[in-house]
């Protein structure tokens, strides 16, 4: 009896704390969708060729000087163009991690590129490697 007359008592307040619970619960499920960001990760496999240096390769000289490439880098840039990771060259040049990015960007900025691909693709035009 007592359930039936607090039912009839209350309605109003009943009824608008059910369709405040409602909004509440659209609210948190719409703002969990607008708030997700949606990403898409593309992934693209390419088989890449690395060819060994011609031990018979002779750099031209005169482009090193022209483009101002120094010994060291030029040795950096032959690893690289061996398909060597910084770490790599880093170990098999014995000096540290940043000299080997620090020779790599200077690489970039001389050769005016980007990327280690653009640059070993211009040094190979320009003759510097093999």
């Amino acid at each position: 009896m007592e359930y039936k007359f607090v039912i009839i008592d209350h309605a109003f307040e009943i009824y608008v704390g059910a369709i405040a619970l409602l909004f509440t619960a659209l609210g948190i499920w719409l703002a969990l969708k607008l708030s997700k960001p949606k990403l898409q990760t593309v992934v693209i496999e390419k088989e890449v060729y690395v060819q060994k240096p011609d031990p018979g390769f002779v750099p031209d000289e005169i482009q090193l000087t022209k483009m101002g490439i120094s010994k060291r880098e030029w040795e950096v840039l032959t690893l690289m163009s061996q398909g060597l990771s910084n770490q790599e060259i880093a170990n098999q040049l014995f000096v540290s991690l940043n000299t080997v990015k620090t020779h790599g960007s200077n690489l970039f900025l001389k050769l005016d590129v980007k990327r280690r691909t653009q640059a070993i693709e211009k040094a190979k035009r320009m003759g510097m490697i093999g």
